[in-house]
């Protein structure tokens, strides 16, 4: 079991539980704003079956490993710190699970790496090519908030003043109080808006690429935040066994919301690789 792993000089910190002899771990990808914590209703039903989970503190969000330059959150860096966790674990494949923006580097690793990934669990955000294609169809009005973020300094001010009670409360009371100790008062919040900052960086390759590996993608039908329409996208770009999940009368933050229908819809992606794959 491990407690950290490092990558070109930065250590992230991880939470690893469950049977160290698990046959192939699962890696568990946080979203914004959020930390390995959000898993923390997940995690337990997985170890009970058997799995062992390793969830990190990703880049921007690990205390270690705050870089402060934009161009070291691009998706390249955000991937190989993912395979550098599978390498700290001797894992040739892990299986892979993302919320939010943890997804999209889940996408990114499985079409980089399909070699490293025996499976792919991706929550809300789809494929990037499906949300590309969902532009003009409700997408970009539900990505407003992306054009904010660019702009230096003021959306700190604004989620750190929300948060601490002092501007409009964001979203509800304890997420509110989750938002303030987790990210801004831990010192996370640049290094996760710096995600964001980053995506002109990046390899737009991804966009036309299929992913490989067995995939879920489970969608929430009251997310304010990834049209229908990137959803139902997302089958076009796998080239594997698929299978669409969507949640009705969930909004956004489904590892928390329906931790037990994301935990089993895992073990049924787990447990659809073949004997010999697990081998």
């Amino acid at each position: 079991m491990i407690t950290e792993f490092s990558r070109g000089g930065y250590i992230f910190d991880v939470i690893d539980s469950g049977p160290a002899d698990s046959a192939i771990p699962v890696v568990l990808l946080h979203g914004f704003p959020e930390r390995a914590s959000c898993w923390e209703s997940v995690t337990p039903i997985l170890n009970q079956a058997g799995l062992r989970t390793v969830a990190p503190d990703q880049r921007g969000y690990s205390p270690r490993a705050r870089p402060g330059q934009v161009r070291d959150y691009r998706m390249s860096e955000l991937g190989a710190d993912v395979i550098a966790l599978a390498d700290a674990l001797d894992a040739p494949r892990v299986h892979l699970v993302g919320h939010d923006w943890g997804a999209a580097v889940a996408w990114a690793v499985a079409a980089d790496h399909p070699d490293r990934v025996a499976t792919l669990t991706a929550l809300a955000v789809p494929h990037p090519g499906a949300y590309l294609r969902a532009m003009p169809r409700g997408q970009l009005l539900r990505s407003w908030y992306m054009g904010l973020f660019q702009i230096p300094r003021l959306p700190e001010w604004l989620i750190s003043t929300g948060s601490s009670g002092r501007g409009p409360q964001i979203g509800s009371p304890g997420f509110t109080e989750t938002l303030r100790t987790d990210i801004v008062e831990y010192g996370a919040l640049t290094g996760g808006l710096n995600w964001y900052r980053a995506m002109r960086l990046g390899d737009r390759s991804l966009y036309g690429r299929k992913i490989t590996v067995p995939t879920t993608y489970m969608w929430a039908d009251r997310d304010i935040f990834l049209s229908r329409a990137g959803a139902r996208g997302c089958a076009a770009m796998v080239d594997a066994p698929y299978e669409f999940r969507v949640l009705e009368g969930v909004d956004h933050w489904i590892p928390q919301r329906r931790p037990e229908v994301v935990a089993e819809a895992i073990l049924a992606r787990v447990a659809s690789i073949s004997d010999d794959d697990e081998g």
